[in-house]
């Protein structure tokens, strides 16, 4: 009985070897493989960006800039 299970067993890894082998195949193949489709966004992070790329606007366009609405009252 044990030399079916020894056989059983040995027979198990050798199809976990091959399917791992084809695996890795695959992944060369395709080296988006192991990448996930999308990844999370870190909202904090977003809002520091949209604040520093606001306050680089308005730094750029000059004190007087964004005030032509107010001056046609």
């Amino acid at each position: 009985m044990t030399n079916n299970n020894q056989r059983n067993q040995r027979n198990q890894r050798n199809q976990q070897n091959q399917q791992n082998q084809q695996n890795n195949k695959n992944n060369q193949n395709n080296p988006f493989a192991n990448e996930e489709f999308g990844s999370e966004t870190d909202v904090q992070q977003v809002k520091q960006q949209n604040q520093k790329a606001e306050a680089k606007k308005q730094q750029a366009s000059g004190q007087r800039a964004n005030r032509y609405g107010d001056q046609t009252k």
